[in-house]
This record gives C-alpha cells, structure tokens and sequence, in this order.
C-alpha cells in the first residue's frame, strides 16, 4: 500500500493543510487502485496534486462532520459538469443518512441527488472491498454515528481511527497494523470534552497497546500545539511515530 497524506488539519482547514483526507494506493489486477479516505474542507483542490480525480474508485467516510466530507459536494459539481463530459458513478460508504446530508449541504432540497455518486452505508455492510482493499469498520466514540477503518491489501494493514474518544472498539481494530493512523486534537493539560478526540498521550497508548508498526499522528487543529501533543505523546510512547503533514508519503 502507498499512502499519501493530502489533508491533516483538524476541525477545519488550517493555513499550512486542508482538512482530513488521505489517499491509498495499491496495485491489483494490471492497475492501480486508489481509495480516498475521507473528503475534508479544501481537499479536492489538494486531490489534484496527486492523482486525476476520474481515477478515484471510492471514497470512505468516517462519518459526516465537514471536515471529513464536504468536499464530496464539490467533486459532484466535477463529476456532473467536467467539459470532457460527465465521470463514472464514484462509489461512496458512508455513514447511514451521508447521501441525505450531501444533498442538503448541495443545495437541493435534501433530495437523493448525487447521481454522481453511488451510496454504500457502513451499518448495513461493515465489511466492504474495493478492488485489493479490504475494509473493515468499528464503531467509536464521536457525537455522531463515526467509524474506524481497519484496511488490508495482500500483506499491509493501515487503522485509520477517523475522529474518536478513547474505547477499546479503536484498540482491538488497530491490533498488530503495519500502520496506525490516528487522530490527536487535544492536550492533556486541558480540560477535554467526553468522547469527541484524543490526546497525543491516548493516541499512543491505544498503538502501544495495540503493537502497531508505525503510528502516524494526525487532525492536529491549528489553535492547537502540535508540540504539546508531541510531548503528550512521548511521555508515553517510544516506538516510531510521524506528526504528518500534507505531502508526506508512506509505503508499507
């Protein structure tokens, strides 16, 4: 697998990323696959740098707050409209309601609209594939319905946790990953909400806890130090990590 970080930025686009969007590669078949791991604020632009987006064959949401989806509103608009003519029906799992929403946040009229896209629902099928891709989903802790994503393709297995308080639903899916890519926005000096994000220092005792390869720390918001969610994290943590930003690339 190949996995290329093409937003990071928690809760909003930041001045340095656009928000939550990660792109997975991998080889089947005579072609490359490739698998976009949530569709945050900005990331369709940043989409751009990498691959041709009629080239996209899902999209997986891990649940429907903007930062994670609402740049698929925009890739409808691409899809419909391109001068060279219309894309292929793009394929979509999502949360139960994410065509509902979609709609609505595109402006008509809540109706299923998106004939652009195509609607897979993770409560439905929590096991889905695309092409090499095996996916498999577990319910966390987010004030709506949220899913970590635990992907396979031949030998390589990525945990993507998507937004999350602490619970063991995340620690037994990220059990033995090659890599674990985990969401970090608070500080352990503050006074954090219930069931909404991690600190640095829970984020790494979920991958210690979980003997994951490489942990990668990510949705750092920008009101947010990213140093102070670094030493959160070391003061738990010593095997090898990454604090991702957009760009960075990852084989495994």
């Amino acid at each position: 697998m190949k996995l290329t970080i093409v937003g990071c930025a928690g809760s909003y686009p930041g001045p340095d990323s656009a928000a939550s969007c990660y792109l997975l590669e991998a080889d089947h078949e005579g072609r490359t696959w490739r698998l976009v791991l949530d569709m945050g604020n900005g990331s369709l632009g940043q989409l751009h740098r990498y691959l041709d987006p009629r080239s996209i064959d899902a999209v997986a949401l891990s649940h429907l707050h903007p930062d994670h989806c609402i740049d698929l509103v925009s890739l409808v608009v691409l899809a419909k409209y391109h001068p060279q003519g219309a894309y292929d029906r793009i394929r979509v799992i999502a949360p139960r309601g994410g065509e509902e929403y979609l709609a609505a946040a595109g402006g008509v009229g809540g109706e299923p609209p998106l004939d652009a896209l195509t609607f897979g629902i993770w409560e439905d099928e929590p096991d889905q594939q695309v092409g090499p891709f095996t996916i498999r989903v577990a319910a966390v802790k987010h004030p709506v319905p949220a899913y970590a994503m635990r992907i396979e393709a031949g030998d390589a297995v990525l945990v993507y946790s998507g937004d999350t308080g602490p619970t063991p639903a995340l620690d037994a899916l990220a059990a033995g990953a090659d890599v674990f890519l985990c969401e970090a926005s608070f500080v352990e000096s503050a006074v954090n909400p219930l069931d909404l994000h991690l600190t640095g220092a829970e984020a790494g005792a979920c991958a210690k806890a979980a003997g994951v390869g490489l942990l990668l720390i990510t949705h750092i918001p920008d009101w947010t130090d990213a140093g102070e969610v670094e030493s959160d994290l070391r003061a738990v943590y010593d095997d090898p990590y990454v604090i991702v930003k957009p760009g960075d690339v990852f084989e495994f």
